[in-house]
């Protein structure tokens, strides 16, 4: 099995121009190597030392934070423990964790005047952490949806693509349901992905097509090996997860794109907090100011988001419907 570290070192293999371009065309910087504590692949920063782009409280935002919060000072956050690069990984001292999600949270909590109190861990743990208070926020690409917005609020802060990665020189295009009738295909559960590709599944036997075979792994690494393997035919997950890996291990490829709430709306990834927490004002606000002084694109672009970029932060959208 691939560790966290084996992952982030193999990432210094990287074309740096195919990974920028399809993620939103930020290619304008050579590769180099950064100073003591910074390994660099073009312009992404994959060593400990992040240099993150900080903010700035603002009075009038952070007032909007729960007296209990701002008295005890720090925001507690959730993000999963999974390696998907460029979202939320390991640096290469196997132990920071780094990647556009928690440079969002960063801002966001410098803007309200809080510091972090980060802890990774399992994808169905996050929403665990937000139900019992353990978590006062979530920012772990987590798409809208209508069924989570019964227990959660959401502030919206990423556009929300997902991505079918194949076996290189496939020759195989996704662009509806009809597309993946009779494959296997290999989703990561609880997620929109899965949603989505179960609904697929059930066009496919109403129009008596094949249905989908979905398989499920226990960690990216996994999902990778049994591509390579040809124990499956694709694997469904975020697109900028699956543009980067494309791009550093170069066995895969794109085979096709849909946004993350499915045919006829746009999804988006929010932050996340208990429904009636008091925070969702206080999160939007603070995504709306860093839109506006500029941070959040220079965050977005140093990570090869830019083409995921909102113009501002919603309050619960509508979301990815139930099935």
């Amino acid at each position: 099995m691939i560790s966290r570290r084996t992952l982030a070192v193999s990432v210094a293999a990287l074309v740096v121009a195919p990974l920028l371009s399809a993620c939103g065309g930020d290619s304008d910087a050579a590769t180099g190597t950064g100073s003591s504590g910074t390994k660099k692949v073009g312009d992404i920063n994959i060593g400990p030392d992040q240099n993150r782009i900080r903010g700035k409280k603002v009075d009038e935002i952070a007032a909007l934070v729960p007296a209990a919060i701002r008295e005890r000072g720090t925001l507690k956050l959730g993000q999963s423990a999974d390696a998907s690069p460029p979202l939320g990984f390991y640096a290469t001292d196997d132990k920071t964790r780094i990647g556009s999600e928690i440079d969002l949270a960063t801002l966001v909590a410098d803007t309200l005047g809080l510091k972090l109190d980060n802890d990774e861990v399992s994808w169905e743990n996050l929403f665990v952490g937000l139900d019992s208070g353990k978590f006062d926020a979530v920012f772990s690409n987590v798409t809208v949806t209508e069924e989570r917005k019964e227990k959660y609020d959401f502030a919206t802060y990423r556009l929300d693509n997902i991505a079918f990665e194949a076996k290189k020189g496939s020759g195989w295009k996704v662009d509806g349901p009809e597309d993946v009738a009779g494959r296997t295909i290999a989703v990561s559960s609880g997620t929109n992905q899965e949603k989505i590709l179960v609904d697929w599944s059930k066009q496919n036997e109403k129009a008596g097509r094949k249905a989908v075979t979905i398989k499920y792994f226990q960690k990216d690494t996994d999902y990778y090996l049994a591509l390579q393997s040809g124990r499956i035919d694709a694997y469904l997950g975020p697109s900028p997860s699956a543009a980067y890996h494309v791009a550093s291990a170069g066995q895969s490829e794109i085979v096709g794109t849909l946004s993350g709430a499915g045919d006829d709306l746009q999804g988006k990834i929010a932050a996340t907090t208990k429904k009636g927490s008091g925070l969702v004002d206080a999160y939007a606000a603070a995504v709306n100011h860093v839109i506006e002084d500029g941070s959040y694109a220079k965050v977005l672009k140093r990570w090869g988001l830019s083409s995921e970029a909102v113009p501002k932060s919603e309050i619960n959208p509508p979301g990815l419907p139930k099935i």
